[in-house]
């Protein structure tokens, strides 16, 4: 017979549940697996809230196994080590993000590309190697391997810098990867969320010109003169976006609903590549003829690997880059994701686990 959630490990755990697709999210008591000789346990101090958090809360990629409870921008101080840890020690400030395990042997792994492995295992609502299921950071404690815990540079807030754990890599990896972080390039970053706002800050500190694209001109004043974007793209005017054609080196597309690609691939110059890390439920369209003529690309990008996610928290910290956070108490979390599904949010929610998160 399984056992529960509470005693299927010997260290107890609280934190915040969604039961069904409902995503309503009440207290859970569940457990933590004893630290191992690799392993690192950490005391949550903050943990971001992902838009991605929304969709797997209400299984909208049919990936959820309930109980869930979400959370894979978290930062904390470690309060336990095993025997064989190298990298950390009790009381160091650290981060854990998207994954917690992969294979560690197969071309992906032994490349620094953790996230691309076949057999990766996300940070909740999936299937650990002793066969339970991961929890999130909506909880006071969590426990990893020390392979997939960043160390967090003293400079960077805890808070503010909790949403570079996906965020932030989501949008740092294809500028690094597709050679977008060059000075004097022009790069297009479609949708102001919490992806957006941080691609423009990383884009710029890379010494691009940055346009945003956006269905709304309400944000054009947030953007340039908060966020530092040279200009701004209102993607149903025509006429404007008609004047932008083939003048992009590369776009950042973080939209995560269904929108047409056509327009966007029309503003890229040739051989240029248009970057999705929005996740939308539905199946977008792809023109064939303007890639075909213009030798352009529709790509896709996944977080990235442990490596250059440390590497990523290490630039944001020297070039002072964080997100912008509503930092709210964990009973505040439902109202969070009701306000979230509107993008009623500037442009990240960050729990503050440690002083919110009562016992019950």
């Amino acid at each position: 017979m399984a056992k529960s959630p509470e005693t299927e490990h010997p260290v107890k755990a609280f934190g915040w549940a969604a039961r069904d697709p409902s995503a309503h999210f009440s207290p859970f008591n569940f457990s933590r697996r004893a630290t191992g000789e690799r392993d690192v346990q950490v005391k949550v101090l903050y943990c971001g809230v992902c838009h991605s958090d929304l969709h797997m809360a209400k299984n909208e990629w049919g990936l959820t196994q309930y109980p869930i409870v979400p959370g894979h921008e978290i930062t904390g101080i470690v309060t336990e080590v095993g025997n064989k840890v190298e990298k950390f020690k009790v009381g160091d400030k650290v981060g854990v993000g998207c994954m917690v395990g992969s294979c560690r042997e197969c071309d992906q792994c032994t490349n620094d590309l953790e996230n691309y492995c076949s057999n990766f295992i996300l940070t909740y609502s999936s299937r650990y190697t002793d066969g339970t299921v991961t929890y999130g950071g909506y909880s006071d404690t969590i426990v990893a391997d020390e392979h997939f815990v960043i160390r967090w540079p003293e400079n960077l807030p805890l808070d503010a810098g909790a949403p570079l754990l996906c965020a932030g890599i989501t949008t740092y990896s294809p500028l690094r990867y597709y050679g977008l972080d060059k000075p004097g390039l022009h790069i297009g970053v479609v949708g102001l969320g919490g992806l957006g706002h941080v691609a423009v800050k990383f884009a710029k500190a890379f010494g691009s010109k940055v346009t945003v694209i956006s269905t709304s001109i309400n944000k054009k004043k947030e953007a340039i003169e908060r966020l530092g974007a040279d200009s701004f793209l209102v993607s149903r005017d025509q006429e404007a976006m008609q004047a932008a054609v083939g003048t992009m080196d590369g776009i950042i597309d973080t939209v995560s609903v269904a929108h047409p690609l056509l327009p966007l691939i029309n503003l890229l110059k040739p051989h240029s590549h248009l970057i999705m890390v929005g996740a939308a439920e539905k199946p977008l369209e792809v023109p064939m003829l303007p890639m075909i003529f213009g030798r352009k690309s529709v790509s896709g990008s996944g977080i990235g690997g442990l490596k250059e996610t440390q590497e990523m928290v290490d630039f944001a910290a020297k070039h002072n880059i964080f997100a912008d956070v509503e930092v709210i108490p964990m009973d505040y979390l439902n109202t969070a994701f009701e306000r979230l599904e509107k993008s009623d949010v500037k442009y990240r929610f960050v729990i503050d686990v440690a002083k919110s998160l009562k016992t019950e």
